[in-house]
């Protein structure tokens, strides 16, 4: 199998326009491709799994050992012809300044791939050579396999870049420029691109990206230069266990956000997961004894969600009946009275779940960004008192003060610093802003697995 990263010096470079079109171009040549994303990012993968028709899987390793970044890599992508891994931010950046702990560069090095660099060309000439030359050889370890020029403004200027980076650094592979096309801008907005689901990627667009690609790249370079994606010391493989509980999985255009390595470690320990919208559905699926609520947007879909009063009276019934629900962000948010707007300077509040007692409103300005791990200060459907997992938080949102009484059960850190406490629980209800990767702590799958078996059979 080969295997490819797709970095940038910064974040906006393109790499996610690049990443989805060499997808597209593979697939087109009748190509098993398995989608990855560096990092914690929901966004994109929505736009790989469009093109590949697969789930595009996050590799973390800050949040993540390196062997399971390693194992969560080989099970994806073990009947493919090529991984391609699209990278975060720029290529060396992760959790510090110190090492490259989380970064791009890291993933590349554990999974064995060749990275190929995208660069924002926008008013640069001869000093491309100079950023080029610092990527390439900052660290030996690194195969880079060559770079690709974006948003370029001529045929001259796509000389003048070739020329530098050929004539300076000769060992450096130029595998193409693109040109500046409006016609590939992909819609943005607070917490990045638009989801996948709310862009029209017709095929006509597809269609115009594949031209793109196959005219600006050397495909026949970029696939003689990957990786071989080999990797040492892959633990075995858990089988997984025979279906014990059904567990209902909140996925729609409100909750979208989800690492799918939780999913899947929930269906080793024996969930039989059941999707359903809140947004659309009017009551929850039969014969469950779970319910998990990713994040999402629910703050832009308020109004609708709050016009399902027959799905927030089942999962508030179904909460108060002490079904265990874990609740990461956007899913906090439904549990939460409600969520506020302020048109006309008129606050109006469209009413939610309510578990909570505190209301949310969206703010103009990031309230929360960054890696989070947290410590269990009791007992819970997570697990016992102690245990560690990591994830991270990012969100616009904020909540009113929650009141005293509300029980904490997360004490967090980022870093050396002491964040306080988190997560609140309302019975078997756990729901937080930070969105927890169970593949830094397996054991929380199992647990949760196990708390929705306990509530069945009581």
């Amino acid at each position: 199998m080969k295997s490819i990263v797709i970095a940038a010096p910064v974040s906006g470079s393109g790499k996610t326009t690049v990443t989805i079109g060499l997808m597209e171009c593979l697939r087109r040549r009748g190509l098993r491709v398995a989608p990855f994303k560096v990092g914690p990012d929901f966004i994109d993968p929505g736009y790989h799994r469009l093109v590949t028709g697969r789930p595009s899987i996050n590799l973390d390793s800050w949040i993540c050992d390196p062997g399971t970044v390693q194992e969560i890599y080989a099970d994806f992508s073990e009947d493919a012809d090529i991984a391609v891994i699209e990278g975060v931010m720029g290529l060396f950046d992760g959790f510090g300044g110190r090492s490259d702990d989380g970064s791009t560069a890291q993933v590349a090095k554990l999974t064995g791939s060749t990275v190929y660099l995208v660069v924002d060309a926008k008013g640069y000439a001869r000093s491309i050579a100079a950023l080029v030359a610092g990527f390439t050889e900052f660290d030996p370890e690194l195969r880079i396999g060559g770079v690709i020029f974006n948003n370029v403004a001529s045929e001259n200027h796509a000389r003048i870049l070739r020329e530098a980076v050929e004539s300076n650094l000769p060992s450096v592979r130029v595998l193409g420029c693109i040109l500046r096309d409006r016609l590939l801008h992909l819609p943005s907005r607070h917490l990045g691109l638009m989801t996948v689901d709310e862009v029209d990627i017709s095929q006509e667009y597809l269609d115009h990206l594949v031209e793109v690609i196959r005219g600006s790249i050397d495909l026949g370079m970029l696939w003689a230069a990957a990786g071989s994606g080999e990797i040492v010391d892959r633990s075995p493989k858990t089988p997984a266990a025979e279906n014990r509980v059904r567990i209902a999985v909140a996925r729609d255009a409100a909750f979208c956000f989800v690492y799918e390595s939780n999913l899947r470690l929930l269906a080793e320990a024996g969930a039989e997961l059941v999707e359903f919208s809140p947004l659309k559905d009017p009551c929850l699926p039969e014969g469950i004894s779970g319910i998990y609520l990713p994040g999402g947007y629910p703050e832009l879909h308020a109004r609708a969600l709050a016009a399902n009063r027959g799905m927030l009276e089942a999962v508030g019934g179904a909460i108060e009946a002490g079904m265990p629900v874990y609740a990461e962000c956007g899913g906090f948010i439904y549990l939460s009275r409600g969520v506020v707007e302020s048109p006309g300077g008129i606050d109006v509040r469209h009413d939610l779940v309510g578990i909570f007692p505190v209301a949310t409103r969206l703010l103009e300005q990031r309230k929360a960004l960054g890696y989070r791990e947290i410590t269990l200060r009791g007992e819970s459907i997570l697990g016992p008192s102690g245990a560690v997992a990591r994830g991270h938080e990012f969100h616009y949102s904020e909540m009113e003060e929650m009141p005293p009484a509300v029980e904490r059960l997360y004490q967090v850190h980022k870093g050396q610093s002491d964040l306080g406490t988190e997560g609140y629980r309302h019975k078997n209800c756990l729901a937080s802003y930070i969105h927890l990767h169970f593949g830094s702590n397996p054991d929380m799958a199992t647990a949760l697995v196990a708390a929705c078996e306990k509530y069945k059979n009581a």
